[in-house]
């Protein structure tokens, strides 16, 4: 099989049903095989109902709880068929057609990329960054408190957030990158095998920094392609301003919890590898 695409979903039936129709109708006319896995944390009758009734040729993979987002794509990346491998939350929507079949077709022309992301809107057609250079400690600290309004901390969080590149203006053509937001990511099932899948001591967060690092250490390169663009509903429920707010955030905690499992696994050092 040519092409699987894997949505990672969680208990938003209404969401999900927008993207699956979104992608069968980007793929309803292209000219390969293909096929559609839905993996599933925290499975409620509603999307059970919904995928059984409208979407009973889409592999469907249910999970009691709340397996985290790695562990659930790799459960569909061990079930998937395809040579090229598109994984997605389940609030992306494309809205253009043909920009599946695009991205493959760069892929395939450029054997040296090992991982591919599309340009992102926000729904309110607002540009969303989805690419980043890696961290270092202090962008953890920075980013979550007051001290990133200081002069070095702010530094620290433009050279992360590739303002350099962007604050230039539109960037139109692909550019190689340190890591891509997991929302979006197009790899290939051989460069999957030398590289491994996620890495499931990330329950949230850090899992896509991860990837990428391993995506470059093992010679394949991480490219922003914002010549297709995708919409995507994301919510930052982890961004907070002040110490105080997030110590006690339960999604700000997780996130300091996969940076400090990150730091041990890769050290202090820190590294670029894309622009």
């Amino acid at each position: 099989m040519k092409f699987s695409i894997i949505i990672n979903h969680y208990r938003t039936p209404e969401v999900l049903r927008n993207c699956l129709n979104s992608v069968k109708e980007d793929l309803k006319e292209v000219g390969f095989d293909w096929e559609i896995i839905v993996t599933d944390s925290a499975t409620i009758e509603k999307t059970e109902e919904m995928m059984k009734e409208e979407f009973s040729d889409v592999i469907f993979i249910p999970a009691k709880d709340n397996i985290g987002f790695g562990k659930s794509i790799n459960i569909a990346l061990k079930r998937a068929k395809g040579e090229y491998l598109f994984i997605i939350n389940a609030d992306i929507v494309m809205d253009e057609k043909g920009v599946i079949e695009n991205m493959l077709k760069f892929m395939e022309e450029h054997k040296e990329i090992g991982m591919l992301g599309p340009k992102l809107w926000n729904i309110n057609n607002t540009w969303q960054q989805s690419c980043f250079r890696f961290y270092n400690p202090m962008t953890v600290i920075y980013r979550r408190t007051p001290l990133g309004k200081t002069p070095f901390g702010k530094k620290d969080i433009d050279e992360f957030l590739m303002k350099d590149i962007f604050d230039k203006g539109e960037v139109t053509e692909p550019i190689p990158v340190d890591w891509l937001m997991g929302s979006a990511m197009m790899v290939r099932r051989s460069d999957l095998e030398k590289v491994g899948g996620f890495d499931e001591r990330y329950f949230m967060y850090f899992e896509d920094v991860d990837w990428a690092r391993r995506f470059w250490e093992n010679g394949l390169k991480v490219i922003y392609y914002p010549k297709v663009t995708m919409y995507h509903h994301h919510f930052q429920s982890s961004k907070k301003s002040s110490l105080w707010q997030s110590m006690f955030n339960k999604y700000a905690r997780i996130h300091v919890q996969s940076a400090i499992k990150y730091f041990k696994k890769f050290g202090l050092k820190k590294v670029r590898y894309g622009v």
